[in-house]
């Protein structure tokens, strides 16, 4: 039942613009579209580099691979060559938000996909050409020399900016925020752990998790982070608040207007204020990093931005 006021086609674009996406949408309002056919039987390729990398029992030494896909999307490379990407990412499916992306996700080969939650923006683990998905995965994860651990927590349910994208749910009489919340605004936060590396996916994680959360995640290196111009996930002071308590070496923004992928229907804003009101950044220019441990170590809260530099696949 749709809100007096609020048409249909409104309703979805305020998911949209939340990065709810088209069944969260529906759900809200008792129908559901047509389920996606997933297409990945027919993707090329085949699992031998998988058979590889499972049969071997040492791995070099050696640095870690980061390369942006822009938005909250991240291909990590170990030292022994295995990949995992994060949260591709598409266009609402309903289409009734237009388009936040220029292109579609590249069809990018890679070993493990990983979706922190079901908003679209994170969510096109159809795109890459993966041999393994591990959507929402809570728990423990290895494989060749990577470990990957799930946190399970909340998706921030108060929208901090200009833009109050969070309205739309109390207006259908659901709950953005626990323990009462509607099911797409549960999040998982990724710790990777490869090359002497502790990388942490935030995904659109809450500025603030109980402190079992925290006690949990210990030391993390890496930190990718929601914060743009909009203050659309997070506000600037909450994620200087999450930098100060983790005490990464590196932070790295996400989820910010990325002129090489995204559009300003998104209502995003680049992340270039926040980058430049820290005490240390670099502006990267290219898509990708490679980091050495002893290299990391000697970092604190170093904060580096990929501004438009983008993957292409």
């Amino acid at each position: 039942k749709i809100a007096p006021g609020l048409s249909r086609r409104s309703f979805f674009m305020a998911a949209g613009a939340a990065g709810v996406g088209a069944a969260a949408a529906a759900t809200s309002l008792g129908t559901m579209p047509a389920k996606a056919q997933s297409t990945d039987w027919t993707q090329p390729g085949n699992n031998k580099r998988v058979i590889e990398l499972q049969g071997k029992t040492s791995f070099p030494d050696g640095s870690v691979g980061i390369e942006y896909y822009g938005h909250c999307s991240f291909k990590i490379t170990s030292p022994g060559g295995a990949t995992i990407l994060f949260d591709p990412w598409r266009d609402d499916p309903s289409g009734a938000w237009g388009l936040w992306f220029k292109n579609k996700f590249p069809e990018t080969p890679v070993d493990i996909t990983m979706s922190t939650h079901t908003h679209f923006d994170h969510d096109a683990i159809d795109r890459p050409v993966s041999t393994m998905v591990l959507d929402r995965m809570a728990g423990n994860f290895e494989f060749a020399d990577l470990k990957i651990t799930g946190f399970a927590d909340k998706h921030a349910c108060v929208a901090p900016g200009w833009y109050k994208w969070t309205d739309a749910l109390k207006e259908f009489g659901v709950r953005a925020c626990p323990p009462n919340n509607v099911g797409h605004m549960d999040m998982v936060v990724y710790l990777v752990e490869t090359g002497g590396i502790r990388t942490l996916i935030w995904g659109d994680n809450r500025h603030n998790p109980d402190d079992s959360f925290w006690n949990t995640v210990g030391q993390v290196d890496v930190l990718t982070i929601p914060v743009d111009g909009s203050q659309h996930i997070l506000s600037y002071d909450q994620g200087n608040a999450i930098v100060e308590r983790l005490k990464p070496k590196i932070v790295i923004p996400t989820h910010y207007l990325n002129e090489a992928t995204t559009y300003t229907l998104s209502t995003l804003q680049p992340a270039d204020e926040w980058i430049k009101s820290q005490k240390s950044f670099k502006m990267l220019d290219s898509s990708t990093l490679n980091l050495a441990a002893a290299d990391v170590a000697k970092m604190d809260r170093e904060f580096m931005y990929f501004g438009s530099n983008v993957q292409k696949a």
